[in-house]
């Protein structure tokens, strides 16, 4: 499990095949559990630099690949008895959006993402989204597209800074409205009370 706050912005030494090197300060261990760009992945290998991490066919063929390169995200997972901040991240990308503009409003940044409408559904008004592994609020969802406010230190210090127009990211909606979406759609009942889902929320 994330938090969506990323440690460390790493570099890309290589990506070919499944495999993806990175140049980084953290010390990682065979099998650690890393985000990048927000994609729970595994480390295979470690270098005196930094370490290597394995993709299989359905991750490549679910995130934005073209941008593993130059620098990239990267979070650690979570430890028993860390300070838990940001949201519950679980690594899993559902979908890819396409940045529609970013807005300078001086002391914070408009940024509007485009998606497949299907899952607008799992992106409420105020809820918690993480876009390229960065935890983030969504303050208002459209037909077939969100907005999110972006503080000046995010767009320094992660690659929101780098996004233009076009740009793809990577996905993750809120785990808690994918679950109660799933639970929905497929319970055998016509519709669920508001025990039934104050019972299924305490499960969590």
């Amino acid at each position: 499990m994330f938090t969506g706050l990323i440690r460390e912005m790493a570099s890309v030494k290589d990506f070919g095949g499944n495999r993806l090197s990175l140049k980084a300060n953290h010390k990682a261990k065979i099998g650690d559990s890393i985000a990048i760009n927000g994609t729970c992945l595994s480390v295979v290998s470690i270098q005196s630099d930094g370490f290597t991490v394995e993709l299989s066919p359905e991750t490549l063929n679910h995130i934005a690949t073209e941008k593993l390169k130059g620098q990239v995200h990267i979070e650690p997972a979570m430890m028993m008895g860390d300070r838990f901040e940001g949201h519950i991240v679980q690594g899993h990308i559902d979908t890819i959006g396409t940045v529609d503009s970013i807005t300078d409003n001086g002391n914070s940044f408009d940024v509007i993402i485009s998606v497949d409408p299907k899952f607008i559904t799992l992106i409420p008004p105020k809820g918690s989204i993480a876009i390229d592994g960065v935890s983030l609020t969504v303050n208002e969802v459209m037909k077939d597209s969100f907005r999110l406010t972006i503080i000046p230190i995010t767009m320094r210090e992660t690659l929101f800074g780098t996004y233009k127009k076009e740009t793809r990211v990577n996905i993750e909606t809120d785990v808690f409205a994918r679950y109660m979406h799933h639970i929905m759609n497929t319970s055998k009942q016509s519709s669920l009370s508001w025990n039934d889902v104050e019972r299924i929320s305490s499960l969590y």
